[in-house]
């Protein structure tokens, strides 16, 4: 065991509030986590995430990590032990807003760093992402394959990477990095711009609103369930050398057209599909390797098909009230 366990200390998330974050939250709960402090700055993430949370005694800040004074103000207020930074902006804002997709992330975690170098708490758990990769040069995509991000969100979380490895370097600080691949699943976001593919197309269908495709429908992501995602990190968290990165991905490369088509029929909607251009930037590929994980934890994935439909039934009971 490389660190102590989270449980019994203060953990704190930013992003907190959203897809990922929130679930994270409910975990560190129940595994008895002395106190979980959420930061978010509500741009993708609710309040309704986190209900469950705020009722168990979980502590909530309605701030920005891009802002060096609401974090201090955090970290002087409470005893700090253990960060897990999930706080960002969102692929498909780096199209609207470039430059603050990319400074959020880069901004966000030297923030953090600046505070762990200087004492404010002991262990870092920043979360990446696959798309840090781009296209896969080779596959399946391990963690030594280049880094070619695509989009601004990529390159400022590709920084952030390297902003993490360096502080490790330059100041020994206990940091480590989870890379993620395509997580889905209940609670993730299905409002404009910025919804996922599987939430939106929920929503679309349960409204009886046309699905789309961009493109082909070729390009294909590793579907991960987020549950799946969760129970990694955590069991990760003990076992990671600092200044390390760690996929976290599944066996199957799922297309989106493969993707729709299964949404379309769990649903047994029978309209039609509508075609549009495809994206600018759209990765084509991403297929993991997660060997490095397999050896580090017992790793449990729950089967696209089970994963998928309990996500397609959450959804239909949230938008059919």
């Amino acid at each position: 065991m490389l660190r102590e366990s989270y449980e019994g200390k203060v953990v704190l998330v930013t992003g907190g509030a959203g897809f990922i974050g929130s679930h994270l939250v409910d975990r560190l709960i129940a595994d008895g986590a002395k106190q979980v402090i959420i930061v978010d700055n509500l741009f993708l993430g609710s309040e309704d995430n986190i209900q469950e949370a705020l009722a168990k005694g979980a502590v909530f800040y309605n701030e920005d990590i891009e802002y060096k004074d609401s974090l201090e103000y955090i970290f002087d207020a409470h005893q700090v032990d253990v960060v897990f930074n999930l706080a960002t902006k969102a692929l498909n804002y780096s199209f609207i807003n470039p430059g603050n997709a990319f400074t959020t992330n880069v901004t966000g975690t030297v923030n953090l760093l600046e505070l762990q170098r200087k004492g404010k708490f002991k262990s870092l758990c920043h979360f990446s992402t696959s798309e840090v990769y781009g296209t896969a040069v080779y596959e399946p995509m391990d963690e030594a394959h280049p880094k070619a991000p695509t989009t601004t969100y990529a390159a400022g979380k590709a920084a952030a990477d390297l902003a993490v490895e360096s502080y490790v370097n330059m100041f020994d600080v206990d940091a480590f990095i989870v890379r993620p691949f395509n997580n889905y699943g209940p609670r993730q976001n299905h409002k404009g711009l910025l919804a996922g593919v599987i939430p939106i197309t929920a929503w679309r269908i349960q409204n009886n609103i046309a699905p789309e495709l961009h493109g082909e429908g070729n390009q294909s992501r590793d579907f991960i369930y987020v549950m799946d995602t969760v129970d990694a990190v955590v069991k990760l968290y003990t076992v990671m050398p600092a200044g390390e990165s760690v996929n976290i991905s599944t066996d199957n490369c799922v297309t989106i057209k493969e993707l729709l088509t299964k949404i379309i029929a769990h649903y047994d909607y029978q309209g039609e599909l509508v075609r549009k251009e495809a994206r600018g930037a759209d990765v084509l590929t991403h297929n993991a390797s997660n060997a490095k994980v397999k050896e580090l934890i017992s790793y449990n994935l729950t089967s696209f098909e089970d994963g998928l439909a309990e996500t397609l039934d959450w959804y239909k009971a949230k938008f059919t009230g």
